[in-house]
């Protein structure tokens, strides 16, 4: 992606599995299909309790990379 690129959200989409309760917390995203223009995006949210995993919440996001705009910058 160029460096003056920005990006913008075309759509997102969040389902919330399991109340946020936990010692700490991982995040974890990917693009799963990139485009020169629109890419497909996942994340996915998980709590630690003691030494348990727990998937609390997942996202997936269409992005659209805009250049040569001055109004959207990265």
């Amino acid at each position: 992606m160029p460096a003056d690129a920005g990006v913008l959200t075309v759509e997102l989409k969040t389902s919330l599995l399991a109340p946020a309760v936990g010692e700490r917390f991982i995040y974890e995203g990917r693009v799963i299909k990139p485009g020169r223009t629109l890419s497909f995006c996942e994340g996915r949210a998980y709590a630690y309790k003691a030494s348990e995993r727990k998937l609390i919440a997942t996202m997936t996001a269409t992005m659209m990379t805009v250049t040569g705009r001055i109004d959207v910058q990265g």
